[in-house]
């Protein structure tokens, strides 16, 4: 079972899909939110959950004060069970925290080409069989969109190599817990001119 940890939906349950995917274990996900909050990423965020699965991530920002959430999943089963746990989610907000919350059933590059920015807070937590090749299209397509102080959270297996970061996203870090690593990245920042005196 997995669960809303903290924010206004603090301990809702969550439905995850029967097979196809692989919800992030509660201990990473405290360990990402509680990196996200000590960096106040989160309070009034624009959110993508990529590869949504449950959606339990970007609902969980939902919870923590994002003002906006879009859970991209492709698989029918999946994106069916995103828009039945956003629904939850609203009803635990009451209508007092005005966070709204999109379902979109796309491919997520497919969602990224027809995207508009800017984005604040992303997380990508595709299947681990995802080709590398096809991660890198995917963070060549979303660098466009972030803004300039936005955080890009990864989630991979440990045994798959860093991911291929396009032109303007940077790594940060990279954290390990047991079978998953977390690879924190953000725009990167061209080297501004110096004016002259």
């Amino acid at each position: 079972m997995t669960r809303i940890i903290a924010g206004f939906a603090g301990s809702l349950s969550l439905q995850v899909p029967r097979s196809g995917t692989r919800p992030t274990s509660d201990r990473v996900r405290e360990a990402i939110f509680s990196a996200l909050e000590a960096r106040d990423a989160i309070h009034g965020a624009r959110v993508l959950d990529l590869y949504a699965g449950s959606g339990a991530l970007g609902l969980e920002a939902a919870s923590r004060g994002a003002a906006e959430v879009v859970l991209v999943e492709r698989a029918k089963p999946a994106s069916e069970i995103c828009r039945r746990n956003a629904d939850a989610v609203g009803r635990a907000d009451g209508g007092g925290h005005a966070v709204r919350v999109r379902v979109v059933p796309r491919a997520v590059a497919a969602y990224l080409e027809g995207a508009a920015g800017p984005v604040d807070l992303v997380f990508v937590d595709p299947p681990y069989d995802l080709s590398e090749t096809a991660l890198a299209h995917d963070l060549e397509l979303l660098a466009p969109l972030l803004s300039d102080d936005a955080v890009v959270v990864v989630e991979r297996s440990s045994r798959s190599p860093e991911p291929v970061w396009p032109a303007g996203l940077a790594p940060e870090r990279r954290r390990d817990y047991g079978e998953t690593t977390l690879w924190w990245a953000a725009p990167d920042q061209p080297a501004r001119p110096s004016q002259p005196e």
